[in-house]
């Protein structure tokens, strides 16, 4: 029996997905098409506007789709959807930009859409030429699931670089899948259990980096990559998209261009990736930090629209934190309806509690609390925004690139026996002290948690080769498996010595890092949840994947050049907003935790980190957390460690039902 149900109109929109399938049989029992309703109906938030199912038991699968309108709303667009052939069904969680091009070769071999949902596209594309082919043309952001009835083929597959996620997992014979991890929780006879060595990790990077999730058995689908499961139960993951060898291609065979070929060919493409996440039936804005990346994006927004653009900034009344002028003053620059809210402590601590449901696995980025506050402001004035994430991973933008250029100067030019007495005197020393000796420095010296930064300086110079030294740099723990009791760390990504062969300069192998891990896993993980937690769609041009591989091709120096970060967007940036309104020192899109847990948060802090707690849960080693929790305490920012194992136990006490 096959069941089929639509709960509204269907739209060209950004969507939920879920579903299950009877592996490696061609009939068996599968949960019922109400257990799918209810794992569909976990993604309400992702697509607050319709539900619909597609259950069939004989096949021994199911696929459900929740729903956010934004363009086209007619009935066109419903999903799941069947080809018009009959033979595939499909639900699909995304945005795809090509869809012109994909419509104009449909219209030449007589199979014309009947509307404009690019579902519809994508589906009747892949009927023609088959999904192998058709997901090369596909340019945007996407999860889908597409079913051949004819040869009982389930195909998973994930966006070029990761904006939206789909997770996985074979339980007896049963593969279950979702946008999120909540539907997964609604099968019947699962039992979800922590996976203690995917919790080191975390520890680590304050992420769960993919493959992994929090789960024992369930992974993410990994970015550029398609999950296929065939009619006998065969089941294989292959990448379709692999940047490793477009870094590779371009090292080989380098194109040589003058800087001003290079700029306009990026501008061009720039606009062009931009003016395509401008469509939309619904108000479409940015989010407006005063950087180069988001000040670049509204700026190319402003001149290819007669109406003005929405902005949204956000404020901290604490001191180092504030970006709200910088937006502001852009904004007036760029003539945009602009919108500003500065946040109270108490706003922040409301917050705290949804973070777990948001992220649905712990995650430590603090930045995920004024991410969630931006995405709630813009929320009230537009269903769309378009923001610079991408841009720093790029061109080269982080502080810390420069820091690990220079780390590895000194490693290279120093005896190992000095440099590494050097480091562990430095380690001995308090950070506190080191705080306290900021202030006798010049002011263009001076770093906000400067002892901080210095022991974390210290700690990478101990290491000896590239890949170890950034490492240590990005960790929140150095030895997280001393602190997961049963625990030890896969070696993932920053242990693999191919990086070195694919990009063999330093710059180059940082950024490949930060593309492969930080970027999917951590910071489009934070926009994706933030935002799609308040029916919001966040659309990022700079990483439209034309972009991306031209990014690639660049010359360092396009990127990196005297000291300035982000050489190329700068100059097309300047084009057409003044460098003084951009030009200040790197902030970041932090918020002030570490203020925080000493004063409003403390209370919250203290409960989830009391040591009975810890030491009848049995996860954690207490005596190293309780030590960083009274060195904060004193005056020690120990914020950012601590951050990642308040963010795990909050999100414990919300899963009490999860195995430990």
């Amino acid at each position: 029996m096959t069941k089929t149900t639509c709960a509204a109109p269907g739209t060209w929109s950004m969507c939920g997905i879920a579903g299950f399938m009877r592996v490696g049989r061609r009939a068996g029992s599968v949960p019922s098409a109400d257990i799918l309703e209810r794992m569909t109906d976990t993604l309400v938030h992702r697509g607050p506007d319709s539900r619909g199912i597609w259950h069939d038991d004989e096949r021994g699968i199911g696929l459900g789709s929740r729903r956010l309108a934004i363009r086209d709303l007619s009935p066109m667009g419903n999903q799941p959807m069947t080809s018009r052939c009959g033979r595939y069904v499909i639900v699909y969680n995304g945005e795809v930009y090509s869809h012109t091009e994909l419509v104009r070769d449909l219209e030449d071999v007589s199979r014309s859409p009947k509307g404009t949902s690019d579902t519809e596209i994508i589906l009747e594309a892949c009927a023609q030429w088959g999904v192998d082919k058709i997901i090369q043309r596909l340019n945007g952001m996407f999860g889908f699931a597409l079913f051949d009835k004819e040869t009982r083929e389930l195909v998973l597959a994930r966006d070029r670089v990761g904006i939206k996620p789909v997770y996985w997992g074979l339980f007896d014979g049963l593969l279950i899948f979702g946008s999120e991890l909540k539907p997964l929780r609604k099968v019947p006879g699962w039992k979800p259990q922590i996976d203690r060595d995917a919790l080191c990790s975390y520890m680590r990077h304050n992420y769960i980096p993919a493959p992994l999730s929090i789960y024992q058995g369930v992974q993410k689908l990994e970015p550029g990559t398609m999950l296929k499961i065939d009619g006998k139960g065969n089941v294989k993951v292959e990448r379709y998209w692999d940047l490793r060898s477009i870094i590779e291609k371009s090292i080989e065979r380098p194109r040589i261009i003058s800087d001003e070929e290079s700029l306009t060919e990026l501008d061009a493409l720039l606009t062009d990736a931009t003016k395509r996440r401008m469509v939309s039936d619904v108000p479409v804005g940015a989010l407006l930090s005063g950087g180069v990346d988001s000040s670049l994006i509204t700026a190319l927004m402003a001149e290819n629209t007669s109406r003005p653009i929405n902005t949204f900034s956000l404020g901290f009344v604490e001191g180092g934190y504030d970006e709200a002028p910088h937006g502001r003053k852009v904004s007036r620059h760029l003539g945009t309806d602009h919108t500003e809210l500065y946040v109270e402590p108490s706003h922040a601590l409301g917050l705290v509690d949804k973070l777990p449901h948001w992220y649905d696995e712990p995650f430590a980025d603090s930045s995920q609390i004024p991410t969630a506050i931006v995405c709630e402001l813009a929320r009230k004035h537009v269903s769309v925004v378009l923001t610079g994430d991408g841009g720093d991973e790029l061109f080269a933008g982080y502080d810390r690139y420069q820091l690990g250029l220079d780390t590895w100067e000194k490693v290279n030019s120093r005896s190992a026996v000095l440099r590494k007495l050097a480091a562990r005197g430095l380690v001995a020393l308090p950070p506190q002290l080191l705080d306290r000796l900021n202030h006798l420095l010049p002011n263009r010296l001076q770093r906000r948690q400067l002892g901080d930064k210095l022991h974390t300086h210290a700690n990478a110079v101990l290491h000896d080769d590239a890949n170890a030294i950034y490492r240590s740099r990005l960790s929140h723990w150095q030895q997280p498996s001393e602190i997961i009791v049963d625990g030890k760390e896969a070696k993932g990504t920053f242990w693999d010595d191919s990086i070195g062969e694919t990009a063999p300069d330093f710059l180059d192998q940082m950024q490949l890092l930060d593309f492969l891990t930080y970027l999917p896993d951590d910071i489009l993980a934070k926009v994706d949840r933030a935002s799609m937690a308040f029916s919001l769609e966040a659309r990022v041009p700079l990483l439209d994947h034309r972009v991306v591989e031209k990014a690639w091709s660049l010359h360092q120096n396009m990127k990196l050049r005297g000291g300035e970060t982000k050489w190329a967007l700068r100059q097309i940036l300047y084009k057409r907003v003044p460098k003084k309104l951009i030009e200040r020192p790197k902030m970041g899109f932090g918020a002030p935790v570490a203020e925080w847990l000493r004063g409003p948060m403390r209370d919250w802090a203290e409960h989830l980190l009391d040591e009975k707690r810890l030491t009848d849960q049995g996860l954690f080693v207490p005596g190293p957390i309780r030590q960083r929790w009274s060195q904060h305490l004193d005056g020690v920012d120990c914020a950012y460690a601590l951050w990642v194992v308040l963010m795990a136990q909050a999100w414990i006490e919300a899963n009490t039902e999860v195995a430990l």
